[in-house]
């Protein structure tokens, strides 16, 4: 495993305090797969539960590839055991939607957020999302909404939302979801060999109507990463 501590301790002083009545969306996203986006936003969901004073949640938005839990349960030294399921939204919203529509057997539809459970660690400081990706059938897909219901209603709920989003040469849901988040960090392996990838995806998230907070180099060993370029106001 690699140990971020001191990197996530740095990103969190560049990112400074949310504010006490409000929580705030941090997505974390890549340009390219196997950058180690998934690592440094469990790191970070980590740290900020433990310093927060109000729950914080890692929402996986790898739909396609749903890991955080599973990795979360196999660390109960650092994370603590999972608690009981419960619908993972405060609402009823969702920041997705299923393309054709999910019906259960009596033809109903059946609502998008029923989908998305999480389950709590760190004594519940900390809660993880899971996506039933199990319910879809052949043809079905789970789509980005261009809105943000879900993220408002989690600003009112949580302290801070950390969002673990796929790499943007996978899928555009990243991108879509990104123009409603308070801060986006993008991701870049230290022995990446093509730096301008993140520099292009920055322009284009910016181009979006994204907040780009900066670059966190991932796994960086010769000298301390460089973190957040521009902080976010």
């Amino acid at each position: 495993m690699v140990d971020l501590t001191q990197e996530m301790a740095a990103l969190w002083a560049s990112l400074g305090p949310s504010r006490p009545d409000r929580g705030r969306v941090i997505q974390f996203i890549s340009a390219t797969s196997g950058e180690g986006t998934s690592t440094v936003a469990r790191e970070y969901a980590r740290l900020a539960a433990v310093r927060a004073r109000k729950p914080v949640w890692l929402v996986d938005a790898d739909l396609n590839n749903q890991t955080q839990q599973s990795l979360v349960a196999r660390e109960t030294d650092r994370f603590g055991a999972l608690g009981r399921p419960a619908l993972a939204s405060p609402n009823g919203s969702a920041f997705f939607t299923i393309q054709p529509a999910l019906r259960g057997r009596d033809g109903r539809l059946i609502a998008d957020a029923r989908l998305l459970s999480a389950r709590p660690c760190l004594g519940r400081r900390l809660w993880v999302t899971q996506f039933r990706s199990d319910v879809l059938k052949a043809g079905q897909r789970a789509v980005a909404l261009p809105r943000g219901a879900y993220w408002d209603a989690m600003r009112r709920h949580a302290e801070t939302v950390i969002v673990d989003s796929p790499s943007a040469d996978r899928t555009d849901f990243g991108l879509t979801i990104a123009p409603f988040a308070d801060a986006v960090v993008l991701v870049v392996a230290a022995e990446a060999s093509d730096a301008s990838l993140g520099a292009d995806l920055r322009d284009e998230l910016e181009n979006a109507g994204a907040r780009c907070a900066g670059l966190v180099f991932n796994r960086a060993r010769a000298q301390p990463p460089s973190f957040l370029k521009r902080v976010m106001g």
